[in-house]
């Protein structure tokens, strides 16, 4: 009887043992996990530049940058360039810079609305976004312009 009562008590302790030691494991298994998938979370580099795109160009360009025919407030119509495309493709950052900040063609000036870093992060952002990542083409040297 005493051998019962022993073997009975060794076998609660081992379960006992056991289950304690389930609990701390799953705890810090736990936090491995989270701790990884929080590390191999990116985070989105054009966050701000959506909220800007979103604002002041999605309006006119859409939401996927195609462009368009617009009919503003006022009743005007314009034929809007996708930003996918033509245009948009074979002009250096400084052409569309100069377009965002000074305007032109039915398109609002938005130097006084946005900062220059908004406007290079617009580039940046319709250069991998809509344009797959393109190499923008060269800048213009000023010596070409020149004739000697």
């Amino acid at each position: 009887m005493k051998f019962r009562r022993t073997a009975l008590l060794m076998a609660v302790f081992a379960i006992f043992g056991a289950s304690c030691s389930k609990q701390t494991n799953p705890t810090t298994t736990n936090r491995n996990t989270n701790a990884a998938v929080a590390s191999s979370a990116t985070p989105d580099p054009f966050a701000a530049t959506r909220g800007v795109f979103a604002k002041d160009c999605q309006s006119c360009h859409g939401i996927e940058g195609k462009g368009g025919p617009v009919k503003l407030e006022d009743g005007t119509r314009l034929r809007v360039p996708s930003l996918r495309e033509g245009h948009a493709l074979r002009h250096p950052d400084s052409d569309l810079r100069k377009q965002i900040m000074a305007g032109g063609d039915g398109m609002p000036a938005f130097k006084d609305k946005i900062n220059q870093q908004q406007i290079d992060d617009l580039i940046k952002f319709i250069r991998q976004e809509f344009q797959g990542g393109m190499t923008p083409p060269p800048e213009k040297s000023p010596m070409k312009d020149k004739k000697m």
